[in-house]
């Protein structure tokens, strides 16, 4: 990226306000610093804006759908603008349901629980574990990982021409990685998809906080992302698209709210008329602050303008991957190589280092947050690190003691509310901590690289 591109990009889009970004934490080397809170790709920090719409809306807080107070009126129509907001936010087709949920993983197990009998699924060995695991109780087709896009099209395309052209099929695919960042050509596996009779479901949780997310553009089938990665906070998220088999599946969870009708039998047991409308899947009484600040997320990221975010985080790339390739050591993991289009998620390894203990050295002596592990996408870390698959290994947990061999790697991530200063930090820690090394001792605690006290 040329200077004059570098200020442009600083220029169209200032880091949005985000919670916590004036907090300082201490240093195992004396005195505190700015926190910098480089694991988007786990949990975003909330939008400020979000945060205060949701403090606007508490004192009004009530029960939905079944309340004739105000209150409860009020807070209904709130939730179920919320779910509009959210619709166009993802440009769904005009008869497309959106049920809100917990998380991605939860959007996904939905979804599985509704699967037509017989349902073969194809899913690519790439994918984080939300999206890999849910289908174990239909007839999976695991992907090798492609190291192209086109070979990602060929591979599936070739698995589809094999399957049973008679009975339903689906496709799960994500649309950026959590471990590289890479984007996925989700537009062509739809294609390839729908030309054999195949659905598919893209898992936009690294994709939707970063780049617009079209469900109509895309022409998938079903849209899954979380709240929480998304400037908003814990507990809400979204599955999007297509009703005939979440109609015809039943309920998610059996209760209050997704029966529509229910009646006691002459011998003794109950009928139940179900909901057709997203309300079969969201029994119980909803997350009605977590979808309010879904939409207020969308409102907040539509408004700021994807043009801009995406100019200022593609600067904030390109420094983060110049910065990492002046230091031999780094190895960064990648799928589809240097030129493939992505979001602010960077994972690599540094020779000579336990991924556990250069992730701590940075927390503890630069007051920055990274992730380390297998980032609960173990296959695709496993494939990227060329190391056995059947090696055992916990998610974010180090294998190794520091100066060891490590399977783990280190993910930096990034967004929406990134400054300037955050990333700058980040390059210059990673340059010494190679040539330098720590200035602390570590030790393992608990399956954890700490500080020793």
């Amino acid at each position: 990226m040329s200077v004059s591109t570098a200020a442009a990009a600083r220029t169209v889009c200032a880091p949005l306000p985000v919670l916590g970004r004036d907090v300082t934490v201490p240093l195992v080397t004396g005195g505190e610093v700015t926190y910098a809170a480089l694991d988007y790709a786990a949990s975003a920090p909330a939008l400020q804006r979000v945060w205060d719409d949701v403090a606007a809306y508490a004192p009004y807080y009530g029960s939905v759908h079944r309340g004739a107070g105000y209150l409860s009126q009020l807070s209904t129509d709130l939730f179920e603008n919320a779910r509009r907001t959210v619709t166009e936010f993802l440009d769904c087709r005009p008869d497309d349901q959106l049920v809100f949920t917990r998380s991605t993983t939860d959007s996904l197990n939905l979804l599985a629980r509704a699967l037509p009998a017989g349902c073969q699924v194809f899913v690519f060995e790439t994918e984080h574990h939300a999206s890999l695991l849910p289908w174990q109780d239909a007839r999976v087709t695991y992907l090798n990982a492609p190291r192209t896009p086109r070979q990602a099209v060929e591979t599936l395309e070739r698995a589809l021409a094999d399957r049973d052209p008679h009975g339903p099929a689906l496709v799960c695919v994500t649309g950026a990685s959590n471990v590289t960042g890479e984007l996925w050509p989700v537009r062509e596996l739809a294609a390839a998809a729908h030309a054999h009779g195949a659905r598919i479901v893209l898992d936009a949780a690294q994709l939707a906080p970063h780049h617009p997310v079209s469900v109509q553009e895309l022409d998938v089938d079903w849209v899954a992302f979380s709240g929480h990665k998304l400037y908003a906070p814990f507990g809400a998220g979204v599955l999007a698209g297509r009703a005939d088999w979440l109609v015809a599946a039943d309920p998610y969870l059996a209760g209050g709210g997704a029966s529509r009708k229910v009646t006691r039998r002459e011998d003794g047991g109950v009928d139940v008329e179900w909901h057709e409308s997203a309300a079969r899947h969201e029994a119980g009484s909803p997350n009605v602050i977590g979808a309010y600040s879904i939409a207020s997320a969308c409102k907040a990221l539509t408004e700021a303008g994807f043009d801009s975010l995406v100019a200022r985080e593609e600067y904030l790339i390109a420094k983060v991957r110049a910065g990492l390739a002046e230091v031999p050591q780094v190895k960064v993991l990648s799928l589809f190589g240097d030129d493939a289009p992505r979001v602010g998620v960077i994972s690599f390894v540094v020779e000579g280092w336990n991924s556990s203990h250069f992730a701590a050295a940075l927390s503890a002596e630069y007051g920055i947050g990274v992730r380390d592990g297998l980032f609960c996408a173990h296959p695709l870390v496993r494939t990227l690190l060329g190391s056995d698959p059947q090696t055992q290994g916990e998610c974010g947990a180090p294998e190794a003691a520091p100066g060891e061999k490590s399977l783990n790697a280190i993910r930096v991530s990034f967004g929406a509310g990134t400054p300037d200063e955050h990333v700058e930090r980040f390059v210059n820690a990673v340059r010494e901590l190679v040539s330098e090394g720590a200035q602390w001792q570590y030790r393992t605690e608990d399956g954890r690289c700490v500080p020793a006290v």
